[in-house]
């Protein structure tokens, strides 16, 4: 698929307010806001995978296969690294458990023993338990002809919503699967499929969207008003909506750091918090201020997850992909 760099862009931005969220976290600040960074990664994940599946058809068990390839190779590695530092006393507030720690590897809702939340090992690994739901029902939908997908998907997310809001199940699948958080995926679809039918709003009412997207998440920051997926859905949608629109008008160059921010946004938004923690610690035994303890969680954070990029997620997407095999066996060969 040709890169969208309005799409990338966000993906960079919406790593970073993550990354911002947990470092003004452990370190006593606010910035509560940057959370709904995973709102906007949500309506991404269902406008990609719906165009993806459009310009690219693929079995229901292939796309399975490829997203589990894509997501969990990374998240198995950082949470092994959360269960030997526990062991090690490194996180002495994190308590394993046998079955929690099988529910985290296989993207299983289940409470934490440590905090009663429902919350995976590495905690915004929560997120990918979502993304793991809508690639399932994703997949079912690959098995109907395509003029039939937008409409099982629509009845399905809305099932669940309203079995959520009707019985509020305490079970933590359920509680899950049955969040209206899910609709946002839902959303990211209804735009890609604008976005194919060529039904997108134009140069001005595009920045207009984007606009009015970023004045409502700062107005939120500001007056230090609470939200959830029924504040943030809307505006997550409206920005990306707005993001497309722009790159339709042809309004949206290539920005190499953010493309490449965007690329990596993936293991940021996965590595950031053993940084951030390691350093909020030692702005505490230095006795370095507030804000500044701020900025180099937020750096560390961001350059681990660089790192990670470039030497755990790239390499192990080329080795699963089969790419080395693939070289060798090129060069075997004869010309």
């Amino acid at each position: 698929m040709k890169t969208l760099y309005g799409i990338q862009y966000l993906r960079a931005f919406a790593a970073l307010a993550v990354v911002v969220f947990h470092a003004a976290e452990r370190s006593g600040g606010h910035f509560s806001i940057g959370a709904a960074g995973v709102d906007v990664f949500f309506v991404i994940s269902g406008f990609i995978m719906w165009v993806i599946s459009d310009r690219k058809p693929v079995m229901p068990h292939r796309f399975l296969v490829e997203r589990i390839r894509r997501i969990a190779p990374s998240y198995w590695l950082v949470t092994l690294i959360m269960i030997a530092g526990a062991m090690a006393g490194l996180f002495p507030n994190l308590q394993l458990d046998a079955g929690h720690v099988l529910s985290s590897f296989f993207f299983v809702p289940e409470r934490s023993p440590s905090t009663g939340e429902i919350w995976p090992i590495l905690v915004q690994g929560w997120t990918l338990n979502f993304e793991m739901f809508f690639y399932v029902l994703f997949a079912g939908a690959l098995f109907l002809p395509r003029q039939w997908r937008l409409a099982f998907l629509s009845a399905a997310f809305g099932f669940f919503v309203v079995i959520g809001l009707m019985w509020k199940p305490s079970s933590p699948m359920l509680a899950t699967y049955t969040r209206p958080i899910i609709l946002e995926f839902l959303g990211g679809v209804f735009i890609a499929e604008l976005w194919l039918r060529r039904w997108t709003a134009g140069n001005s009412l595009g920045l207009g969207c984007v606009g009015a997207a970023l004045c409502g998440f700062a107005a939120i920051h500001l007056t230090g008003a609470g939200f959830d997926e029924f504040i943030c859905a809307p505006l997550a949608m409206a920005l990306v909506f707005g993001m497309v629109s722009l790159e339709a008008d042809g309004s949206i160059g290539r920005v190499p750091v953010l493309t490449y921010l965007g690329d990596a946004s993936y293991s940021i938004y996965l590595w950031h918090t053993l940084a951030v923690s390691v350093a909020i610690k030692a702005a505490g035994i230095l006795s370095i201020p507030g804000g500044l303890a701020v900025v180099a969680a937020i750096c560390g954070g961001t350059l681990l997850g660089i790192a990670a990029y470039e030497m755990v997620e790239k390499p192990l997407r080329k080795l699963l992909s089969g790419e080395p095999l693939k070289r060798r066996e090129l060069a075997r060969r004869p010309s």
